[in-house]
């Protein structure tokens, strides 16, 4: 097996960076950030089914996930719902390994010349920071996973069942209508499994749909705003490919 057609080229790329733009979400995820003071504007204070002082606080995870939606609908409008999948069931598997071979790390016993540093100008103990930035608990790893193979499996349906009512039109619906329902999913489910299931947290249900209200239109925001850049890499792919291999590959993608 070799790459050398173009569709072969492009299948290989838009792969690896779902892949790996995949990954890097669960591991800069356990970062926290507010999204108002990052862009310079006062906190939101949202009282939502009766919980209070709620504010756009998203995992830095959200920073790959636009690269995600794009290479997901790309790769189903060329390549189909298959391929999609597929990838989406070996990116799970990937994401296990990774968090397999972090728990192991985290096992090694640290060399004492490392353990303690000065970094800007503050004392860490890097063990244990290594520990508290990798080592995810066990209900965040399952429910990230959950929603993420939950949230792609209904992301590829949809996007099938809108492309055959429209046919090759309106590619900003199939691919944004299949992103914002498939969000909505992903949304809930990590938070449910997370934080609701989870015995070490007591998070009432009007918690976990608040926080997943806030959170899910945060991504509806970014999915609308992301819907011209879809455009230019499908402008950009259909100039690699050449318009007749790039309307054959669409049209095998169409029929499953």
């Amino acid at each position: 097996m070799t790459f050398k057609t173009k569709e072969s080229r492009l299948l290989l790329i838009l792969g690896s960076f779902f892949v790996a733009n995949a990954i890097l979400s669960e591991f800069i995820g356990v970062k926290l950030f507010s999204v108002e003071e990052t862009l310079g504007i006062k906190k939101f204070d949202i009282n939502l089914l009766g919980v209070p002082n709620l504010s756009f606080v998203m995992s830095a995870g959200v920073l790959t996930w636009p690269i995600i939606f794009i290479m997901t609908d790309i790769i189903n409008e060329y390549f189909g719902v298959k391929q999609v999948r597929f990838l989406s069931i070996l990116t799970s598997i990937l994401i296990a390994f990774a968090f397999l071979v972090v728990w192991g790390s985290m096992h090694l016993s640290a060399a004492d010349f490392w353990v303690h540093q000065n970094i800007n100008g503050e004392d860490l103990n890097m063990n244990n920071a290594f520990a508290g930035i990798f080592g995810q608990g066990m209900w965040i790893i399952v429910g990230s996973i959950t929603a993420f193979i939950i949230g792609q499996l209904a992301d590829v349906l949809i996007f099938h069942r809108i492309k055959k009512i429209t046919g090759e039109r309106a590619l900003w619906l199939r691919a944004t209508g299949s992103t914002l329902v498939s969000q909505l999913i992903d949304s809930f489910v990590v938070i449910f499994i997370a934080f609701y299931l989870n015995p070490q947290y007591h998070y009432s249900w009007k918690m976990v749909a608040a926080i997943g209200l806030v959170n899910y239109t945060y991504k509806f925001v970014v999915a609308i705003l992301m819907t011209p850049i879809l455009y230019v890499v499908h402008t950009i792919i259909d100039g690699y490919l050449g318009k007749d291999l790039a309307h054959k590959l669409i049209k095998m993608a169409g029929r499953g």
